[in-house]
């Protein structure tokens, strides 16, 4: 199909954490083949990990204790996990790239359309991490983090996104608008969801902001990417099935309508693509 390219200039850029903004991703794959290798279970392979990614816990979990045939419960397999996550999301790190677009998109703006003013860019945290984990893997970096308003942090324990709506539904990114739409000045006409670019490493989280009718920028981890090779263009739609049947919950794209762009790292952002000010 031919692609899209009359797109509105974006106005709200909207980001994922785990595995786009911080390293945490590979903490995990520590901490799980730490506990597999523990009760001699083989390494988790990335053809599972992939679909745990993005995920909230309570799916991931099913997804995982499906698989992995642990000689031990989940209770117990859980109370070990977090204390070897407390203590090493305390070392998590910025991916490359990423300081320096945050920093910029803090005092960005929206390229303006003709006969109009240009606007400030908004930006939003929509993450599946639960507070208590949030506050551990950015803990070292709250200067960072300090670039999205609290009231625009939506996180994967909040009371708003009910039960089984997190990613691959739409709704957490649906919160992240709705919480920059609820705190504009007065007289700024609402973001629209097409006005919106999600940032995400993820298959579900690709999905959830393709379903919530957003363009999408999609930076996965390089062995994310290696189990997607020739799937590229379904990842992009949002249209890889990983999901399920969420027949209901906004439509997913087509290969190649131009939505959904791949990025190897967040490193030299291509602003004018999205109608970015940064200068």
């Amino acid at each position: 199909m031919i692609p899209r390219t009359d797109f509105p200039p974006i106005r709200a850029c909207l980001f994922d954490m785990d595995g786009l903004l911080l390293d945490s991703e590979d903490k995990y794959s520590i901490v799980t083949n730490t506990l597999l290798e523990k009760y001699n279970r083989p390494p988790l392979p990335w053809s599972i990990k992939a679909q745990l990614q993005g995920r909230p816990a309570a799916s991931a979990s099913e997804i995982f204790f499906g698989w992995a045939n642990l000689p031990i419960s989940r209770e117990q397999y859980i109370e070990e996990q977090e204390s070897l996550k407390r203590e090493l999301f305390k070392t998590c790190m910025p991916l490359p790239g990423v300081k320096k677009l945050l920093e910029e998109l803090k005092h960005a703006r929206s390229k303006a359309k003709e006969g109009e003013k240009e606007r400030k860019l908004h930006i939003a945290l929509a993450t599946s991490s639960h507070k208590e984990m949030y506050d551990a893997k950015t803990m070292n970096h709250v200067t960072l983090f300090e670039v999205f308003p609290p009231h625009r942090k939506v996180l994967g324990d909040d009371p708003r996104i009910g039960p089984g709506r997190g990613k691959p539904a739409p709704d957490i990114y649906q919160l992240a608008l709705d919480t920059i739409n609820q705190s504009l000045e007065e007289g700024e006409e609402p973001v629209k969801a097409e006005e919106c670019l999600v940032f995400e490493d993820s298959v579900p989280g690709v999905e959830s902001g393709r379903r919530a009718g957003m363009r999408v920028v999609w930076c996965p981890h390089p062995e994310l990417k290696n189990e997607f090779v020739g799937r590229e263009g379904e990842v992009l739609a949002g249209s890889t099935g990983e999901g399920g049947n969420l027949k209901e919950d906004g439509a997913v794209g087509t290969v190649g309508d131009g939505w959904g762009d791949y990025l190897e790292t967040l490193e030299n952002f291509p602003y004018e693509r999205y109608g970015i000010l940064v200068n």
